[in-house]
C-alpha cells in the first residue's frame, strides 16, 4: 500500500526498518516516516474514535491542522500522527474520545 515509484517524485529511497506496536500489534515501519504513513502502509485506516458517538476517524488533512489522526503515542494522547515521525519501539494506541494520559516512555 506504499507508493514506491512515483511518476514525479521518483523512487522511494531506502530506509531502515523499525518495529512499532499499534494496539498490541507489532508492525514494520520505515524509520523517519510519519506514523500515519506507516499505519496506512500496514492497512490501518482508523486512528481515533470521536468523543460522543465513538465513530472512527483517520487521516484527513495530513498537514497537522485537524485532529482526525490523533492517537495516543507512548502514553501521550492527542499526538497528530500525520506530522510525528516513527522511531523504534513506539507504542501507539487508537484513541477513544479525548484520550487519557498514560505512562509515557
Amino acid at each position: 500500500m506504499r507508493v514506491e515509484k512515483h511518476p514525479v517524485l521518483g523512487d522511494l529511497p531506502e530506509a531502515k526498518l523499525v518495529t512499532i506496536t499499534v494496539d498490541g500489534r507489532r508492525i514494520q515501519a520505515r524509520e523517519g516516516e510519519v506514523i500515519a504513513a506507516a499505519l496506512s502502509a500496514a492497512g490501518i485506516r482508523a486512528f481515533r474514535k470521536t468523543p460522543i458517538h465513538h465513530k472512527p476517524r483517520g487521516l484527513f488533512c495530513a498537514i497537522g491542522r485537524c485532529t482526525d489522526c490523533a492517537m495516543t503515542v507512548d502514553g501521550v494522547p492527542n499526538v497528530r500522527t500525520c506530522v510525528t515521525r516513527v522511531r523504534e519501539g513506539m507504542e501507539i494506541e487508537t484513541q477513544d474520545g479525548l484520550g487519557k494520559w498514560g505512562e509515557g516512555k
